[in-house]
């Protein structure tokens, strides 16, 4: 198996850096492939902009979606844009790995997100979920945060973790037709013991170690939705014409 693991913390020595450095060598010793992308040691440019393009369908107006389709097909995107997009491409498993921040990604990372899945190649008209660019791929988050883990959940102060995560999980990594596997979580780590945080990576190893085992979470099929996206066997209202 080819593994991309997208690495994103700024401290060399955080918990975060360590999760990375077990995930590279469990998944080396079972024999797979590993490539990483550190974003801050590579000074990874998170924005996304015109000068991601090497030439421009429409140079007075930019519609960055569009440009992205005819950039892939001419092989026209930004040099670094297109190195870490055949990374993904040769990956089987895209591992996200970063610390949580306000209830999301570093931007860092969102920016990796931004110029990287791009549109004519990840998604694009009804390639999405199941029918996404990027089907037959996995992908799992593996995530740092403060809080504990009882903080988390329904009713708990910050509800469920998966709905903090649901732009990535859902909006991002399942939209594109990744198989999303549920996330690893390591709890309150600025605070715990080194006892704590072994144990957590332990629990990581051996996660790693089971990746087949893992069932997807489930999400919306193509195969659900009529040809306008309505839910098979419900009929669409009717639309208000009173205005009319």
């Amino acid at each position: 198996m080819n593994v991309l693991i997208v690495h994103a913390h700024p401290e060399p020595k955080s918990f975060t850096a360590a999760l990375r450095d077990q995930a590279v060598e469990t998944l080396q010793s079972l024999g797979h492939q590993v490539q990483i992308s550190d974003l801050y040691e590579m000074n990874w440019n998170p924005v996304a902009s015109a000068e991601d393009f090497c030439a421009r369908e429409n140079p007075e107006y930019l519609v960055y979606a569009l440009e992205q389709r005819r950039s892939s097909k001419e092989q026209t995107l930004a040099a670094d844009i297109q190195h870490e997009l055949d990374k993904l491409l040769w990956a089987d498993l895209l591992i996200l790995n970063f610390p949580i921040y306000w209830f999301s990604t570093p931007a860092i990372l969102k920016g990796w997100i931004d110029r990287v899945l791009v549109s004519g190649i990840c998604y694009g008209g009804k390639r999405f979920y199941d029918q996404g660019g990027l089907r037959g791929k996995k992908a799992l988050v593996t995530v740092t945060l403060g809080g504990r883990e009882h903080m988390f959940g329904e009713g708990a102060i910050h509800g469920p973790l998966e709905d903090m995560l649901r732009p990535l999980l859902r909006g991002t990594l399942a939209y594109v037709g990744l198989d999303v596997l549920p996330p690893f979580v390591s709890w309150h780590v600025p605070y715990i013991t080194d006892e704590a945080r072994q144990d957590f990576l332990r629990g990581y190893r051996q996660r790693l170690e089971n990746l087949g085992e893992d069932h997807p979470i489930e999400y919306p099929r193509l195969s659900q939705f009529d040809d306008r996206l309505y839910p098979l066997g419900i009929a669409p209202e009717k639309a208000d014409t009173s205005y009319c």
